[in-house]
Parts: structure tokens; sequence; C-alpha cells
């Protein structure tokens, strides 16, 4: 009996984690190589202005370079109406390798950034959580080296969302285009 009570309290333990966003980050993340080009394959938040745009958004470059201090320049470009916008972010190192945070006056909101899982040559998993407000919004993201992934990807990147307390309507697996994929720095 007392073993059925330390399992449940080990799986209770564990959904109050995921429930807060406690998410892993990846185990000796090596920043050198997640630098470079990125295709964004996969969206998913709850925040309105994401449900708001979803139906319009498409797939998007994202250039990762170092800056000094040991944080990292994000930029993104992509299709918006019938040109390219891009979008720059700094993405400001913690203590713990791979977590990071981004402050955007714009939107005046505060982001806690993680990179869960990459293998730095195919797929990249980002989750976050961003608070504007004092609301507190999640955002997962799966990025790719190339415009096309593994399905396993896209249902590991799924699930991932799922776990941080995501809905099915909340998840967008990008549509593919060749607009504005030659335009980031």
């Amino acid at each position: 009996m007392w073993a059925r009570v330390c399992s449940f309290l080990a799986v209770a333990v564990a959904c109050l984690v995921v429930a807060r966003g406690e998410v892993p980050v990846q185990p000796d993340f090596q920043q050198e190589q997640f630098v470079g080009r990125w295709y964004s394959i996969g969206l998913a938040s709850n925040s309105q202005w994401f449900q708001d745009k979803k139906q319009t958004m498409k797939m998007c470059t994202t250039v990762v370079t170092p800056v000094a201090g040991g944080g990292l320049d994000v930029t993104s470009t992509y299709p918006k109406h019938d040109q390219c916008e891009t979008r720059n972010s700094v993405f400001v190192p913690t203590d713990q390798p791979g977590r990071f945070t981004y402050s955007s006056p714009r939107s005046a909101t505060t982001s806690d950034i993680r990179v869960v899982e990459t293998n730095y040559d195919e797929y990249a998993l980002l989750s976050g959580q961003k608070v504007k407000g004092g609301e507190t919004f999640m955002m997962v993201t799966l990025y790719g080296r190339s415009k096309q992934v593994r399905p396993e990807l896209v249902e590991k990147f799924t699930q991932l969302a799922l776990d941080q307390g995501l809905t099915r309507d909340q998840i967008l697996v990008l549509p593919r285009t060749d607009q504005c994929m030659e335009e980031s720095v």
C-alpha cells in the first residue's frame, strides 16, 4: 500500500512540474552548435495574439548568432502580406546553459526560453513562458535545419506542447513557403 501512495505522489509531483512549465533544458547544451540558420516548422501558444494570427502564419527563417556576453542574436524573417518582415531579439543567457531570458520593450513582455532538446544538425525544440501584465503565456517552437523534418519530430513537438498544457487548437505546423526564405541575415 505504501508503494502505491509513493507512486501516486511521484506522479502528482511530476504533473505539478509540467503544469508549472518546469521543462528541462538540453543536457550539456552546446551553444556554438546551436547557432546558424533554422526554419520555424511549428509554433504553439495560448496567447490571444497567436490565436488571432495563426490562420495567416507561414514558415519563416531564423538566424541565430552569438553576441558579446554569451547571448544570442535571434533574427527571424517571415512573410507578412506580400512583404518580408524581420524581427530581432537578443536572448540573454542565464546561469543554466540552454536557458535564456528575453525582454521585448515593443510588446512589454519578459520571456523565459529554454532549448528543451536538439541534435543541432536536424531539429531543436524550444519552450518558453512569456509574462505580460501579470499574465503568463506558454509557447513551444519546433525549428528544423531544413524546411521539412521527420514526422516523429512533429509528433515530439506536439507532445511537448500538450505536456505544457496547450490544446491541439493552440498548435500549428506552419505551411511551407519559399517566400522570404533568403531574406534573413
